[in-house]
């Protein structure tokens, strides 16, 4: 993993290239937590939420997280190479596609939902548990559609 050098300049004096730089550390710490698995973070992310909603839309899935579609094709490409995702024609809207786990998904987002959650246990040691809870919330609002709209709204001024 690449070591940051400190900055003598206010690093985080930009919301934006705090967030991205943070971002960066926490996709190489995730990374490496969930090589065992075979996954990187961003495909965990998208295992999760496949595996919490079912058999999503693909446009659904996408809104949750935070992508258009392009990029989660993109994304989902190597899971369905590597046989962890299927793309289905919805049986109701034959231009819609649905993105389920195959048996092999489900047993690697077992395996990776292990790790998720020792992981999420070492943050909340190394970070405080109400802090982390915090930073959740706050992370939530941020990614929201209120949020954006309203930041860029302001932007038009």
């Amino acid at each position: 993993m690449k070591s940051a050098k400190p900055c003598t300049d206010n690093p985080s004096a930009c919301v934006n290239g705090a967030v991205r730089r943070t971002s960066r550390r926490l996709g190489q710490i995730y990374d490496e937590a969930y090589a065992p698995c075979g996954l990187k973070a961003t495909q965990y992310a998208v295992l999760n939420h496949i595996a919490k909603a079912g058999t999503p839309k693909m446009g659904e899935l996408a809104q949750t997280l935070v992508m258009d579609l392009s990029a989660l094709g993109h994304t989902l490409k190597p899971l369905v190479r590597d046989g962890l995702v299927e793309l289905r024609v919805d049986e109701l809207d034959r231009r819609t596609r649905r993105v389920l786990l195959t048996e092999q998904g489900v047993q690697t987002h077992a395996a990776a939902k292990r790790i998720s959650n020792k992981m999420a246990e070492r943050f909340d040691l190394a970070f405080g548990r109400e802090a982390a809870a915090q930073l959740r919330q706050t992370l939530d609002l941020i990614a929201s559609d209120a949020f954006a709209q309203a930041l860029l709204a302001q932007a038009d001024d």
